[in-house]
């Protein structure tokens, strides 16, 4: 049994709560006013990198190590492979964005109908992108606390442009505050499911060796996410040395945390 369950999931919970937020920018500002948004994605991906590498995957060698000492490297490795593979299958059959093409068409009735239905669409892709990552933060806040908080942070800083994408179509096409909200609410819901799922799953049908190959796969999964993802879309908020600059200062601010935080 996973001891103190409680609070990787209540983290994993505000992670995917952010979505609303974003949902809630949209009545705010436009997406080509969003350039901060820029700097806050790549700043999450600089975090998730660097945790990544420098963190998860020890924490994952240190719970092998124990059972394997000879072939933990190559469990860490296929951990991690597996992760990789999981995100690209997801991505494969339900890529995270929406074709332009679903915003484009005739005036009208026909153009609402187009657009509030990217917004679905959209919906429904970033939901079940959003699972993997919740069982992801869930995971690794089990293990270290410290390390998942800037895990789940940097979840929730990516999920506000998610809430976004979902939203923006969605109130434009219905003038609806609510069912946007509502839209956004529900794409964020399903990281704590992830997370639940997660914990079904080490506590009654995996034994707690088997959490250091799931911590690599889980290396995978934000990589993947980091570069599929994080990357792309703060280039598409702002440009390339917004994306660069928000990177580094992931980086630097977690890296300089994580000193303080082990007393250093």
């Amino acid at each position: 049994m996973i001891e103190n369950w409680k609070i990787p999931l209540l983290m994993t919970l505000i992670a995917g709560f952010a979505t609303v937020i974003g949902g809630f920018i949209t009545f705010l500002v436009k997406k080509n006013n969003l350039k901060v948004l820029s700097l806050g994605l790549g700043f999450s991906a600089g975090v998730m990198i660097f945790v990544s590498f420098t963190e998860i995957l020890s924490t994952a060698e240190g719970l092998l190590k124990e059972y394997y000492p000879i072939d933990y490297h190559w469990i860490m490795f296929w951990g991690f492979i597996a992760g990789v593979i999981v995100s690209k299958l997801i991505d494969t059959f339900l890529p995270d964005h929406v074709e332009g093409d679903l915003l484009e068409g005739s005036e009208g009735s026909k153009r609402t109908h187009r657009i509030k239905r990217a917004g679905v669409l959209t919906a429904i892709a970033i939901a079940v992108h959003n699972f993997p990552e919740g069982l992801g933060t869930f995971l690794v806040s089990s293990q270290d606390i410290a390390i998942g908080i800037t895990v789940a942070l940097a979840i929730a800083l990516h999920n506000i442009p998610e809430g976004i994408a979902v939203a923006l179509p969605i109130y434009h096409a219905t003038g609806k505050k609510r069912m946007a909200i509502w839209y956004s609410f529900w794409t964020g819901m399903t990281e704590p499911i992830g997370a639940l799922i997660g914990l079904a799953l080490l506590h009654w049908f995996l034994p707690q060796v088997f959490v250091g190959f799931f911590m690599a796969a889980v290396v995978g999964i934000m990589i993947y996410i980091s570069f599929d993802t994080l990357l792309p879309l703060s280039h598409e908020y702002g440009d390339w040395h917004y994306a660069i600059t928000g990177v580094m200062s992931g980086i630097i601010v977690i890296w300089a945390s994580l000193l303080l935080l082990n007393g250093y």
